[in-house]
């Protein structure tokens, strides 16, 4: 399993923001745009983009903690 492939990654609407908000909160606060498609793609390029920079700076990377809810009660 590749590095990207452990960080959650998921796009939902804003009411707020009137806008679809990308997010990884164990890497970026968020992302924003009008295509959920075109955003989920750019956010995981902002995620790979993310890890080559810890990696370019031997940083190691923050543990994923954030995980979809398995069971819904």
């Amino acid at each position: 399993m590749k590095a990207f492939d452990k960080y959650h990654k998921w796009v939902d609407w804003s009411e707020e923001d009137q806008v679809y908000i990308g997010r990884c909160p164990d890497l970026i606060t968020g992302i924003h745009g009008d295509d959920p498609v075109a955003l989920y793609g750019e956010l995981c390029a902002v995620v790979e983009d993310v890890i080559r920079h810890f990696n370019a700076e031997g940083r190691p990377l923050p543990q994923p903690r954030v995980r979809p809810m398995r069971e819904v009660a």
